[in-house]
């Protein structure tokens, strides 16, 4: 039943009939206004969209929460497909990239955590943490009858003045070589602490930086590549200079070539059989079929022909390569390698300086590759190909070891992310310490602007400092220790001036990030307060989620 408000009208006997119809186009006025929609079609408005907003993004925050920092406890996730695939993680971007959300306000930070991966590498989680805790503290202004916009532009000015107050405390070394690189390995074993290779964090980061330095200033990684191979303990993982093709050498290859020119190509190298569809061969005796299969032969023949006249000593193909092709090759001392997956084949093509080719036909126009050295080497019980001396000079390979494969994929995972750190901060040199110590210089500058503020966007200010507090107790929380204790301590320490104060969760204490070597990237920390503050930005002016009506399948029977 609608809700009717009495209408004072002065009306004449002859108008009476008139009114009686006026209920009927009222209510018929507001089925219309109902019925706009499709049937399964749902919209929710105002305060109700707003809590669900809420709801959605502070439960994404709270489910990755338990894996930030040092002391983070991992996640499995297991696929419901075929094989029901298992990956154990605590890598916030991964564990966000498998969930199914139906909640569109926490779609909006699984993008975040996705676009943070992408651009930095690291701080997956720290961002879906802190736009969450923004939001927590937003529900309870609006909940005080404070407006959305009032609390917008408050933490527009709260994160530009926290921005302001990280710029003032960077350090840049960049222009003396081994402070940089003592920089850039603290900033490696940070990143790699709060992963599953923290044990052998030394280790790790010592490949990292060897790595990234290589690629001198550049951020593509391609030319680094990672295998993985079960069997051995993780530290015997080790950095190799050149290219390794997880492939085997066939049968009467030459198993050494020196000064190799390698063609890189994605070719039928089976037999040329009548590729048509539907396309039938009639013959009336055998010796025709014999005659089929000789011609098939030559033409293989001529087309192998026409790979050797390119002057090359080594073939790799995308394609299978049959038994007969193979001979041929064999005969001419050319070795081929077959089925070399294509992700090798554009990654070989890049460090060796050769394109990859289709056709034969003008051997001017294709470009092949070179290397020094071609030959087969052993890791573990595996043979693989490993070309050294190759012409892009940055390429290299880290070879991973580790008891099982879910190991090894989380190894590559953290690795992935340390090698995508580093490569940003040799561009962007400017470093800050770690361990809850940027939350705590912005949170003091950012309570230090809420004071000077009037009106109501000082609450939003210092809600924003409330919210950057949350990281380094989550930190503490996730450790086990009382972060009560450790925050007030902390804040305490940061009055001081000049002070290196953070949270050191393996002494349980307030320990000097300084002295302990914790740092991190400023373009991580710069990432994830702007990405945070937009998303919250972004959630806080929804006021309507309409949901579409599911597409039906039309039944044409």
């Amino acid at each position: 039943m609608s809700n009717w408000k009495i209408l004072n009208i002065d009306v004449d006997v002859d108008s009476l009939t008139r009114i009686r119809h006026l209920p009927f186009f009222i209510s018929s006025f507001a089925l219309m206004a109902e019925r706009l929609f499709k049937d399964e079609a749902t919209e929710e408005k105002g305060e109700r969209a707003r809590m669900a907003s809420f709801i959605g993004a502070m439960a994404i925050a709270d489910l990755v929460k338990t894996t930030l920092g040092p002391k983070g406890m991992d996640k499995i996730l297991q696929s419901t497909g075929r094989g029901h695939v298992v990956t154990v993680t605590n890598d916030g971007a991964t564990i966000l990239k498998s969930l199914h959300i139906d909640n569109p306000a926490a779609k909006v930070l699984v993008d975040i955590s996705k676009v943070q991966d992408d651009e930095v590498g690291d701080g997956t989680t720290s961002v879906v943490v802190l736009a969450g805790e923004l939001l927590r503290e937003a529900e309870k202004l609006v909940n005080a009858k404070i407006h959305p916009m009032t609390i917008i532009s408050g933490y527009r000015m709260a994160a530009e003045c926290a921005r302001d107050a990280l710029l003032e405390k960077v350090v840049d070394n960049k222009l003396d070589a081994e402070k940089f690189k003592a920089d850039l390995m603290k900033i490696a074993m940070t990143t790699l602490s709060s992963k599953i290779l923290s044990q052998d964090k030394e280790h790790f980061a010592t490949l990292a930086v060897d790595a990234v330095m290589r690629l001198k200033g550049s951020t593509n990684l391609e030319s680094i590549q990672i295998i993985k191979k079960p069997g051995g303990e993780l530290k015997d993982s080790f950095l190799d200079e050149g290219f390794i093709l997880d492939k085997k050498i066939g049968v009467g290859q030459p198993k050494r070539i020196e000064n190799a020119k390698i063609l890189v190509a994605n070719t039928a190298m089976d037999t040329d059989k009548v590729k048509i569809y539907g396309a039938r061969v009639r013959v009336d005796s055998m010796a025709k079929v014999a005659e089929i299969e000789v011609a098939e032969k030559e033409k293989m023949r001529e087309k192998v022909q026409k790979i050797i006249n390119h002057g090359i000593n080594c073939f790799v193909n995308r394609q299978l390569i049959y038994n007969f092709p193979e001979e041929l090759f064999a005969d001419a001392g050319v070795l081929a390698i077959e089925h070399a997956d294509f992700d090798g084949i554009e990654r070989l093509g890049l460090v060796t300086g050769g394109e990859i080719a289709s056709t034969f036909d003008n051997p001017e126009s294709v470009k092949l590759g070179h290397c020094k050295l071609i030959e087969e080497i052993m890791i573990g019980e595996d043979r693989l190909i490993h070309f050294s001396g190759v012409e892009m000079g940055q390429a290299c390979t880290i070879v991973l070891r580790g008891a099982s494969p879910h190991m090894l994929d989380e190894a590559e995972r953290s690795l992935h992310d340390a090698l995508c750190v580093l490569s940003q901060t040799v561009n962007d040199s400017r470093v800050l310490l770690g361990g809850g110590w940027p939350e705590m210089v912005m949170a003091k500058a950012v309570d230090e602007l809420a004071r000077k503020t009037p009106g109501k966007r000082s609450h939003a200010i210092e809600a924003f400092s409330r919210a950057l507090i949350a990281i380094p107790t989550t930190i503490a929380d996730n450790a086990g220790l009382d972060s009560a204790e450790l925050v007030s301590q902390l804040r305490a320490e940061h009055h001081k001036e000049g002070s290196t104060a953070g949270i050191d969760v393996i002494s349980g204490s307030v320990g000097d990030m300084a002295e302990r070597g914790i740092s991190e990237a400023f373009k991580v920390k710069q990432a994830v307060l702007l990405s945070a503050t937009e998303a919250a930005e972004m959630i806080l002016r929804v006021d309507e989620i309409i949901t579409c009506a599911p597409r039906r399948r039309e039944d044409h029977m």
